[in-house]
């Protein structure tokens, strides 16, 4: 029987902003979903400063230069943002 092992260190490898939603793509195939107003900068951020992010370290976090928001993707992940 094959099992499938946790990831312990999760890596963001693409995201997106909805209107209401920040979404992360792991590189292990899963997706993360965060309501914005869980993140008062990002959520009054415009489309433009919301598409402006890169990788933090080998994925395990995500940084806006333009508004200076850095997430965790663990912290995504278990909710503690």
């Amino acid at each position: 029987m094959n099992t499938l092992a946790v990831e312990l260190h999760p890596q963001a490898q693409t995201l997106s902003c909805t209107e209401e939603s920040i979404i992360v793509e792991l590189v292990d195939g899963r997706i993360i979903s965060a309501p914005l107003v869980w993140f008062p900068r990002l959520s009054q951020a415009t489309k433009k400063q919301l598409e402006n992010w890169e990788l933090l370290g080998d994925g395990e976090g995500i940084h806006w230069p333009e508004i200076d928001e850095d997430l965790s993707v663990l912290g995504l992940l278990t909710g503690t943002h």
